[in-house]
């Protein structure tokens, strides 16, 4: 029966399609009026078709009902984080995130009515102390303890190494011994204004000064943690994060170490604005959306006042029950691997990994990762990328609703400011060039609030 119903639906190739849309047009030029290219230099067709591929894709090893709910919260009291965890755990939330801007701490009283066998814990740790990742590895822990740090991506971001060079390596070298782990801040380049092609060539080149300086030999079951930034492009974020993995498991097989990686996803800071703001909670969905279809293990939300207001209880809640609406309401954890076979994401992986590829073998070709943000490159790269961008968004080609398209000239903002929302200027002697987060909307807003 159903052999003879396909029959009835004879198969259509893509040129026939094609054939067909250009009938449709009327004269109209195909390429012009259907295809665009994007920052990336991919061009995207009004169409996939199976027949473009030689072969159906692999399934890939992301399983989409794994991904957890993070809460993300920054140690200024141990008491209060602590009580804060605990309330968040209650409220659903299945991993917490803690941010430690000093070992002044008690780990103990940090974690004092966490159940650590069924709640992973994150430290982002902003100083660098070996012994102290000695103590946090030793927490007893079946659900698992992840340390987060990163020296190269610490450079990048504030134009210095911690200690120096020579130094920071030997600590760092200590705590991946402890761990067998280390992690790469990506969410950085993105933010600051990278196309899709040079996060992920920088990811990798990043990740490779790490896997240059150790001894892969000695550490074959060493594994890494990508921290990434997902944007509002939604089915290039999905893609996005497939690359990631794909490039990945090229660089681990080649130093014979574990392919799998760990991605801890969160929204881009970069397309949030301060006026209109409940609009920040859209983008923030469909960013958390990206970041499950496209295999993230791990996923903390961004607040939607959280470019302007400290840490409140109402925003952190929001920004919670936004993924436990996606994974209990809208089932998000019921299918592995959901974008699989689709032929735009299939088609758009492939060409982010391919030219992240020809970047990256670039770059490792002019001295590497490190060598170039010495010289400026990596930062004048994301610069030129973050001009185009701001360009388009100046011209009204790239929208933000509510603030370059259908502004709300009622909205006062100058009142509800908790926070500094712009680049903050703090001329310090660095030994690089930083690079810098900025928000698409920040001059617009500037001019609005002095017009309050």
């Amino acid at each position: 029966m159903s052999k003879q119903l396909f029959k009835a639906f004879p198969e259509v190739s893509s040129k026939q399609w094609k054939q067909l849309i250009q009938a449709d047009l009327k004269g109209e030029d195909y390429n012009e009026t259907l295809i665009w290219k994007t920052n990336e230099g991919i061009n995207v067709k009004p169409f996939y078709h199976a027949d473009e591929f030689a072969a159906l894709p692999d399934i890939t090893a992301s399983k989409a009902t794994q991904w957890n709910i993070c809460q993300t919260i920054f140690v200024a009291s141990v008491s209060k984080s602590n009580a804060k965890a605990v309330d968040a755990i209650q409220r659903g939330a299945e991993r917490i995130k803690f941010i430690l801007p000093t070992e002044d701490i008690s780990l103990k009283d940090l974690l004092v009515n966490i159940n650590l066998s069924e709640t992973a814990i994150y430290f982002e740790l902003q100083f660098l102390n070996s012994e102290f990742v000695k103590e946090l590895s030793s927490i007893p822990s079946k659900a698992g303890i992840y340390i987060q740090s990163d020296i190269i991506g610490h450079l990048a971001r504030t134009g210095n190494w911690f200690s120096n060079l020579k130094d920071d390596h030997q600590q760092f070298e200590a705590i991946v011994n402890t761990t067998s782990s280390f992690s790469v801040d990506v969410s950085l380049y993105q933010n600051a204004g990278a196309t899709m092609v040079q996060q992920l060539a920088y990811a990798m080149a990043h990740a490779n000064e790490y896997l240059n300086h150790f001894n892969t030999n000695e550490k074959q079951d060493i594994k890494v943690i990508f921290n990434v930034a997902v944007g509002t492009n939604y089915f290039f974020e999905i893609a996005k994060l497939r690359a990631l993995r794909v490039l990945w498991e090229a660089l681990a097989n080649e130093y014979q170490i574990p392919t799998y990686c760990y991605i801890f996803a969160t929204p881009t800071k970069r397309n949030k604005t301060l006026y209109d703001y409940n609009t920040n909670m859209l983008r923030t969905t469909t960013e958390c959306m990206s970041a499950v279809l496209g295999g993230a293990d791990t996923i903390c939300n961004l607040a939607y006042d959280a470019i302007y207001h400290k840490d409140n209880e109402f925003g952190e809640r929001i920004s919670r029950n936004q993924l436990l609406v996606l994974k209990h309401e809208s089932y998000f954890d019921k299918v592995n691997n959901p974008s699989d076979g689709a032929y735009y994401i299939e088609s758009i992986t492939t060409q982010l990994a391919e030219k992240a590829l020809t970047l990256f073998k670039e770059i490792e070709a002019n001295g590497g990762f490190l060598h170039q943000l010495k010289e400026g490159l990596i930062q004048r790269k994301i610069k030129e990328s973050a001009a185009k961008e701001q360009e388009q968004f100046n011209s009204g080609e790239d929208i933000l609703l509510g603030t370059n398209k259908h502004p709300n000239p009622k909205d006062k903002m100058k009142h509800e400011l908790e926070l500094y929302p712009f680049v903050k200027t703090n001329p310090v002697k660095t030994l690089i060039e930083p690079i810098i987060e900025k928000r698409l909307a920040e001059t617009i807003e500037q001019k609005r609030l002095e017009d309050e």
